[in-house]
This record gives structure tokens, sequence and C-alpha cells, in this order.
């Protein structure tokens, strides 16, 4: 009864709202843009030595840094208390590292503006290393001549190619590998050229340009723009695994000035066979992504592609609703569609699912014992509570994100095992100028970005 009423509500809240165009297409009728072209996998490794306490409200402090949104002061207070706990250094005058922000949104990027034409071998792999709970996905890249390699954050949700380097001074540095640019024989400064990010927690990091050459999978780009860090927002500080971030996003949300620069990606697309790569998430094992090709063996059935709005730079879509598995059905049928339109970006970069309140509400309502706890910094539950599956609409295509993949994190122990209360996958979107689709929902949908054509694809694909 109390999803009936809460979904009659959001119903009556949503605003008049067109459907967006879904196009199904079979893999077998996409064609190669430049038959011959490059294309290459990077496979993915768990990292073992990773560890994060308190891994849930930190996930959601990420997402609220990121996007330069206000964090809620319960959200803060918890996060203090995790790193009270902890007992982990930080560089900031602010014990937790976190600090309201003045709830603008922001973003990041990187490329280079003047490449030349990238140096290919046929084919390439490379390996990526995801760490611990999932947390983040690292993929090694080869900066500057000869080739340093660096554990980079591939992520759909900025434009920058940022990096711990040699100009990092030493009290931002906690065990990052840095890249040495003196020791490049190809690296030149992109004079009068410098790179800011504001983060919601008041931070930032910021620093020079400068042009190297940049190989993933074997695919080198000249010239490519590389942000060297000067100052590094102390979360950054703390996770020593990655030297930095790769953006995956449109070129405009790029945050060099005075001249924006151009993605990896954007520079390498005349080489590959395909303008596109794809996110093959996994949880608890080892998943990809793709560049250049499509890999038919990695989903089911057709592919559901929706348009892109590309005109803040994001992955950025528009979903129409959702429906909740009927827990007391004998075929796992769905209850009835709730329209619930909102806009929503793809985004590798931040673990969490995070949707308008009315569907997270009406989610959790039927999760025994759920419960938005302000002292848990986010929804949570029972570890054991049966967790049904969510049907994600995005207009014609139904996205269903499994129930076993909401159990994002254990909240009273560091070991799912022996936890008791459990940290949702799903968290509110409230606040943010969009619905944020994550990993919890890449995990659950193989997903391809198609920046040729400025559209997402979408394919069930084994769990």
């Amino acid at each position: 009864m109390r999803f009936s009423l809460l979904a009659a509500a959001a119903a009556l809240l949503s605003p008049a709202f067109a459907a967006p165009r879904v196009v199904k297409v079979d893999p077998k009728d996409i064609k190669p843009r430049h038959p011959g072209g490059i294309h290459f996998k990077v496979a993915q490794v768990h990292n073992d030595h990773f560890r994060q306490h308190g891994k849930g409200p930190r996930a959601l402090a990420k997402v609220y840094q990121k996007y330069d949104v206000k964090m809620p002061t319960s959200l803060l207070r918890v996060l203090r208390t995790i790193y009270d706990e902890i007992e982990h250094p930080s560089n900031d005058d602010d014990p937790s590292g976190y600090a309201a922000g003045d709830g603008s949104y922001g973003g990041g990027g990187a490329g280079g503006d003047d490449s030349d034409t990238p140096r290919v071998p046929d084919t390439g792999e490379v390996t990526a290393i995801p760490q611990l709970f999932d947390v983040e996905y690292l993929a090694p890249v080869e900066i500057g001549t000869p080739p340093q390699t660096l554990m980079l954050n591939f992520d759909t949700g900025s434009s920058d190619l940022w990096v711990f380097s040699s100009e990092t001074p030493a009290r931002y540095v906690a065990g990052q590998k840095l890249y040495q640019i003196e020791n490049s024989t190809t690296a030149t400064r992109l004079a009068n050229h410098t790179w800011a990010i504001q983060y919601g927690d008041g931070s930032r990091s910021a620093g020079n340009v400068w042009l190297d050459t940049v190989s993933i999978g074997g695919i080198a780009v000249d010239r490519q723009a590389v942000e060297s860090a000067t100052s590094v927002s102390s979360s950054f500080t703390r996770d020593n695994a990655s030297s930095g971030i790769l953006g995956l996003a449109f070129d405009h949300l790029n945050q060099v000035r005075p001249n924006k620069q151009k993605t990896w990606f954007s520079n390498a697309l005349d080489v590959l066979e395909m303008p596109v790569f794809s996110a093959n998430l996994k949880k608890a094992e080892p998943g990809n992504y793709n560049f250049g090709f499509i890999d038919t063996t990695e989903f089911l059935g057709p592919l559901h592609f929706v348009d892109v709005n590309s005109t803040d730079g994001f992955w950025k879509f528009e979903a129409t609703g959702f429906s909740i598995q009927n827990a007391n059905s004998t075929d796992n049928t769905s209850s009835l569609f709730v329209p619930v339109a909102h806009t929503a970006i793809a985004d590798t970069g931040t673990t969490l699912l995070l949707l308008p309140s009315a569907i997270t509400q009406a989610y959790y309502w039927q999760v025994a014992n759920a419960t938005d706890s302000p002292m848990l910094g986010g929804w949570v539950f029972p570890c054991g509570t049966y967790l049904p599956d969510l049907t994600l609409h995005i207009g014609t295509y139904k996205a269903v994100i499994p129930g076993e993949l909401m159990v994002f994190a254990p909240v009273d122990t560091d070991d799912l095992a022996t936890a008791t209360t459990c940290y949702g996958g799903i968290q509110s979107s409230s606040g943010f100028p969009f619905a944020i689709y994550g990993d919890v929902f890449l995990k659950a949908q193989w997903t391809v970005f198609d920046m040729g054509e400025e559209r997402l694809g979408f394919a069930a694909k084994p769990i």
C-alpha cells in the first residue's frame, strides 16, 4: 500500500515530459566508420591491497564533491566520525577534509588541441585494477618518452586528463606514482594555459598544462594535453592507488583555460575502427572497457540507443520512470510503471546510483526496515533483507537493476560477511542538477558510449 500511495504522488509530481526516442539496433547492423581501424580492450583485475573504511558515506560524499553540490550537514558529520575512526591525516584545516560547498555544480576533463595523428599498432590490450569494494576502477596509462606508466581513473563524468606530477608539492602526495615531467623528452609546456576544478567541499585541484605523448592499449596520441597538479584536493591525496583521472566526457567540459583541450579519446577517434567505447563493469569480478568496437559476446539481445544532450559536456539523457519487482508474485513480475521523468548522466566515475527522491523512497519502502539515516549517511537496511529488482524506464527500454547490486557496502564492520547493516547502492539525487547513473547501474547494463552519433546504447547482460 505504501508503494501505491507514493507511486500516485510521484506520478502527480512528475512534469509533463516527452519520452525520449529509443532506437533498437541489431549490433550486426552497426558498421565500422574506419574499416581496418584499431580497437582494444581494457581488462580489469582486482586490487587486493586497497581498503576503505566507511565506504558508503565516503562514496556519496565524493559525488557531492565532484559536482560541486552543497553537502548535507548530517553527511559531513558522518565523515568526521569516519576520519576520526581511521585516524587518517588530512592536509586541510577541517579534520574531515570536507566542508559545505556553495551549491553550484561543475566538472572537468582533458585532451590536446593540436594533436598529431596518433601512432598505433593493429590491436592492443591493457589491464585495469578495480579498488577493493568496487570503489574505483584504474587503468595503466603511459605518458611521456620514454613511457611512464601511471594508474588513472577512467571517468565519463569529466573531460580532464590530470595527474600527480613532479610539480605537485610534497604535502599533497601520499604514495601516488608521479608523472616526472623532466624525464620525458617529448614534454612541452602549453604556455599561458592553466586548469582548475572547484569541488563542493570548498577544495580545488589546479595546475599547469603540458603537451606530451599519451598511450593506452598501444594507441599513442602525440601532443596530448596533460594537466599537471600543483594543488590537489585532500580527497585525492588520500587515494594513493590513483595517480589521477582520464576524462571521457565531451571536450567542452574541459577545464583548461583560456583554450579548452581535447580528451585523449577525442584525439584518438580518427584511428579507431568505430567512434565508441563501452563499459562492461561487474561486481566482485573483473570487467572491462572496450575502445573502437562493440563486443557482442558481452551482452544479450539488441542494443537500445537513446540520444545524448552533450551541451554541458556530459553523457546526458532523459529517463521516464520506474517500476519495482513485486515480491508477492510467483514469476518475479514488476509493479506498474510509475512516470517520474528525470534527466540523467552516465558516469563511470561515480560508484553509486543517484535517483530522484520519489524513486529512491519508493524503492526502499519495499525493503524491510530500510531507513534514510542521518547518523549513517544515507539509506541503509539489514544486510540479510530481501531486495527487489528495480527497473528504470528510458523511453521504451527497461533497464533492470537486480536487487543483489543494491548492497553497496557494510556499515557496522568492514566485511560484508559479518555486517548486520548495509549501505544502499541507490541514494537520492536531491540537490543535484541531474540523476547520476553510476557504477551500480553500469554493473547491470552493458553500456556503449557512441561519440560519433552522440548517443548511449544499453543492453542487458549476464550478472
